[in-house]
């Protein structure tokens, strides 16, 4: 089966060593929506047509790292050291079974992060500050945020360029994503004014089911070209996926999610190329 990558033009898929990295914050409040699953996937995904890329795990879940098959021995200096100054970013990346794919991993000390950074001297740039100094050798950062609004968010958020939003289809999806939107408007407004939305992803669609149909058909009348053509099925091979320790493109290429996830792929490269152009 052909990949849907390949219709993509050539000079999206070339690096530049010499260029800062494109950061796209993987960020819902809302948890069990698929947005880690969309971190890993879309990341495999990118790194599958030579992109360097770079995924960091900042939900103290960790399941990031889990999904991707990173072992407790691994995680020793994860993100919460490189939050808190003791190490570089560098130090905690790991290199995942995926060619061209890294990770910082997370690590259960990132659980007290919110707490400890209260105190601490621009505490909402500590990430920014951190990639700023490592993470000129990828084409991508993704960071996988956690299930909230608190100061890991917001680290994500000032360092981001962009925010991805995986967006489950269900009732009340609408008014979940519009506090988002007003919440990403006043960290434009006071920490980061670039900010902006690269796209909304629809996760878990079940076409079979008419409030599926009708959710979609509320997002992208209210948000428009925002929200990708591309939809995330309910997939069972995705499920199964991180109990592997693999991303869905590894588990089972041939499946719904897997290809889902190469057309997200797809859209986002076209979107990052007309950004630049």
């Amino acid at each position: 089966m052909s990949s849907p990558i390949e219709s993509i033009p050539p000079q999206a898929h070339r690096s530049d060593p010499g260029a800062s990295p494109r950061v796209l914050a993987i960020s819902n409040q809302k948890g069990g929506v698929g947005k880690t699953t969309t971190a890993v996937n879309l990341a495999t995904a990118l790194a599958a047509v030579d992109k360097r890329v770079l995924i960091v795990d900042l939900d103290p879940q960790g399941n990031a790292s889990t999904s991707l098959g990173i072992p407790a021995k691994d995680r020793a200096t994860n993100t919460y050291h490189v939050l808190m100054g003791d190490a570089g970013l560098d130090e905690a990346a790991v290199l995942t079974k995926v060619p061209n794919l890294s990770i910082a991993p997370s690590g259960v000390d990132l659980a007290g992060a919110e707490l400890e950074l209260v105190d601490i001297e621009n505490r909402e740039k500590r990430l920014r500050s951190a990639l700023s100094g490592s993470a000129t050798s990828y084409d991508y950062v993704l960071i996988d945020c956690p299930p909230s609004l608190g100061l890991l968010t917001l680290n994500a958020w000032v360092a981001a360029d962009a925010v991805l939003v995986p967006l489950q289809v269900e009732f009340l999806a609408l008014e979940g994503v519009s506090q988002l939107v007003k919440t990403i408007e006043r960290v434009r407004q006071s920490f980061n004014p670039t900010l902006e939305i690269q796209g909304i992803v629809l996760t878990m669609v079940d076409k079979r089911n008419n409030l599926s149909e009708m959710v979609e058909s509320d997002v992208r009348g209210f948000f428009g070209d925002k929200v990708y053509t591309t939809v995330i099925p309910r997939n069972v091979r995705v499920s199964e996926a991180p109990s592997h320790g693999k991303p869905v493109l590894l588990y089972d290429f041939q499946s719904k999610g897997a290809q889902a996830y190469l057309n997200l792929a797809g859209e986002v490269l076209k979107r990052e190329q007309a950004l630049a152009a």
